[in-house]
């Protein structure tokens, strides 16, 4: 019995608490690091699907790829930045730039308010709420080319948009087609961005503390002040991933505007990856629509740091080290 007791004793409590199980130092399975070969399977399908295709891109944007060089591509004149020197100078690349940082950023500002309203609408329990929440996913579950071909035929000329603007007495004019082309996009993919801010902001809504809300309520905090000063300090984190997300998502688009206008696409919708396809497979210059697309990730990488950052200052990363 007392043999028992001063085994106890020994046994660091930390370890009693993980059953026992702990090594000859004391630490508990939790804390020990992890194998490295566990990593293998991820890094290798990480490497054929993303790393390669990736140095393979940048290799091609060196080079003077066109139809007549393809057959013998490793054998094609190397010009080195030519290509991101001609995409930049006389490409319409920096249009493409601006098309598609601006009409991601104007569906990623408008689709934040549309999905934190129909979080808030659905937070609450009430009859039918599961079926308003399966309704409101269904432009999310959707194949983007069905979508794009829902919509293609609604803004055909005196095709529904067209009726219904006719109502009115507004005669709307082309919207596959002209600069109403670019504010077509707009509202498409509008449509298919707002429920994943929409998941999002749910799932934070479900982080907000009750005890709050009670305090909230014993204070006699309106539904205003409670918005603003309770629910919206607890969704930052979300409502900013679903921003980042989205703007990302929407930038890199290629489905919804080739289905949606077909190749060539009209100007004022020639959005990065629509211009991309349209330079290697088009205008068969291979090479500049790969520094084309590097461009692109390069665009791409500079939200992607800010929010990383932002996520590293809030942890406290940085005061750590």
């Amino acid at each position: 019995m007392t043999s028992t007791i001063t085994d106890e004793r020994t046994v660091p409590a930390r370890a009693r608490r993980m059953g026992g199980r702990h090594r000859s130092d004391g630490t508990p399975p939790s804390e020990r690091p992890r194998p490295l070969w566990m990593l293998v399977p991820g890094g290798v399908l990480m490497t054929l699907l993303i790393l390669i295709p990736l140095l393979l891109a940048f290799w091609i944007s060196l080079l003077d790829l066109d139809q007549y060089s393809i057959r013998q591509w490793l054998q094609a004149p190397f010009v080195g930045l030519g290509n991101v020197i001609e995409a930049f100078s006389s490409s319409p690349l920096l249009r493409g730039i601006w098309l598609s940082v601006s009409y991601s950023l104007i569906v990623s500002v408008a689709a934040i308010p549309i999905g934190v309203l129909a979080a808030l609408a659905t937070q609450n329990a009430f009859r039918g709420r599961g079926l308003i929440r399966s309704v409101y996913l269904i432009p999310y579950i959707l194949p983007a080319f069905v979508v794009a071909t829902v919509f293609r035929a609604m803004f055909q000329p005196e095709g529904v948009v067209d009726e219904a603007f006719g109502l009115f007495g507004i005669t709307p004019g082309l919207w596959l087609n002209g600069p109403q082309s670019y504010w077509t996009l707009v509202i498409a993919q509008l449509w298919v961005s707002w429920p994943f801010v929409y998941l999002l902001t749910l799932a934070g809504l479900q982080a907000v503390d009750p005890e709050v809300h009670e305090a909230a309520a014993l204070d006699g905090a309106g539904w205003g002040i409670k918005l603003r000063r309770v629910i919206l300090p607890y969704l930052r984190g979300s409502i900013l991933l679903a921003f980042i997300l989205t703007f990302l998502h929407n930038i890199n688009a290629f489905t919804m505007p080739f289905v949606l206008f077909g190749i060539p696409a009209p100007a004022d919708v020639q959005v990065l990856p629509v211009l991309t396809y349209i330079t290697a497979f088009q205008s068969f210059r291979f090479g500049l629509s790969a520094a084309m697309a590097v461009a692109s990730l390069a665009i791409v990488a500079v939200p992607l740091f800010v929010y990383l950052r932002a996520v590293r200052l809030d942890t406290g990363e940085d005061a750590r080290r």
